[in-house]
């Protein structure tokens, strides 16, 4: 999956989250979104790999 195809998805899933949850507000989906970037760097920087190798991982997961 590259960064084109990733951002797609999280624009589907966010798309999702406002239908099912109507009081979110962009700001709010910007925090998680924000906390997502968060929890990927941390794991680059944990476990060396890159960007691409994680983001691959949490989506065969």
């Amino acid at each position: 999956m590259n960064k084109d195809q990733l951002e797609g998805k999280w624009k589907q899933v966010k798309g999702e989250f406002k239908q099912k949850y109507g009081k979110l507000t962009d700001d709010d989906v910007t925090y998680a979104e924000g906390k997502f970037d968060e929890m990927v760097g941390k794991l680059q920087e944990k476990t060396g790999k890159t960007k691409e190798d994680i983001e691959k991982e949490i989506k065969e997961w």
